[in-house]
């Protein structure tokens, strides 16, 4: 079933998501080489607990990090451990947070120094995939569309979308009706209306699509070896257009401010 957010509801998630930014942005400025992928959890959970939020990713159905964390040919759901980081390292950091009952859920894939060109480009395009997705979530238009918008960039780029791993509404909990597979045909699908959130989250590898799960039961890699990468938003359906409640950047304000998009038009 799908659950409608009020617009009090929106604004309690968007809570949920400044606190998740400021989180990003500092474990991103800390993935430097020689820092452990463990490191950069603790200071993700003291960043998450110092704003009144809860990791919403610890515990949650056993999980034991603040953060997943998946350098390389992980694609998500890497468990912080004693993983250290070097030169040329792609890194994506995948970060929840629980404020006042609310979720919000984000992630970015950073480079770790220079990285090669196939990397570089595998950023550029996964990045620009969930923007072209974003775009897509505006009152009236199908789930399909956002799908489709991931899957164009994605494949006309000469990348692959990995089509076994979704992203999914959100609100209460952090995994609620619709799935959002990054893939799919223009104009089918649920219909987008007021208070639809949704999180949006790309899966691209620079080989083929295809997964394979690790020892631990948790991480989830590309099958051919082929570097991946995960960006992530937590997008609400306003009837100001798409606003996204877990900006990354001061240059997302417009997005994730409706009323200065109004006020600059």
């Amino acid at each position: 079933m799908i659950v409608q957010k009020t617009h009090f509801q929106i604004e309690q998630m968007a809570a949920a998501g400044r606190i998740l930014a400021r989180c990003l942005q500092l474990v991103r400025a800390k993935a430097r080489p020689g820092v452990t992928t463990r490191e950069l959890d603790k200071v993700a959970e003291r960043c998450i607990r110092a704003q009144g939020g809860e990791p919403a990713f610890k515990g949650y159905r056993g999980f034991p990090g603040s953060i997943c964390a998946s350098p390389n040919s992980m694609i998500v759901h890497g468990i912080p451990d004693g993983y250290r980081l070097e030169r040329g390292d792609i890194l994506a950091i995948d970060v929840g947070v629980e404020l006042d009952g609310w979720v919000a859920d984000a992630a970015v894939t950073v480079a770790v120094g220079q990285v090669s060109p196939v990397a570089r480009r595998l950023l550029d395009t996964t990045s620009a995939a969930l923007f072209d997705a974003v775009e897509q979530c505006r009152l009236g238009n199908r789930l399909g569309d956002v799908s489709r918008a991931v899957q164009r960039r994605v494949e006309d780029d000469g990348m692959a979308v990995v089509r076994s791993l979704v992203g999914h509404g959100i609100g209460r909990s952090m995994h609620e009706d619709p799935q959002v597979p990054n893939f799919g045909a223009p104009g089918t699908g649920l219909e987008l209306t007021e208070g639809t959130v949704l999180a949006v989250e790309p899966m691209v590898t620079a080989g083929g699509p295809a997964i394979r799960m690790g020892s631990d039961g948790w991480s989830v890699y590309s099958q051919d070896g082929s570097l991946a990468a995960h960006f992530e938003h937590t997008i609400a359906v306003t009837a100001d257009g798409p606003r996204i409640l877990t900006p990354w950047h001061l240059d997302e304000e417009s997005w994730a401010r409706p009323e200065r998009r109004a006020e600059t038009a």
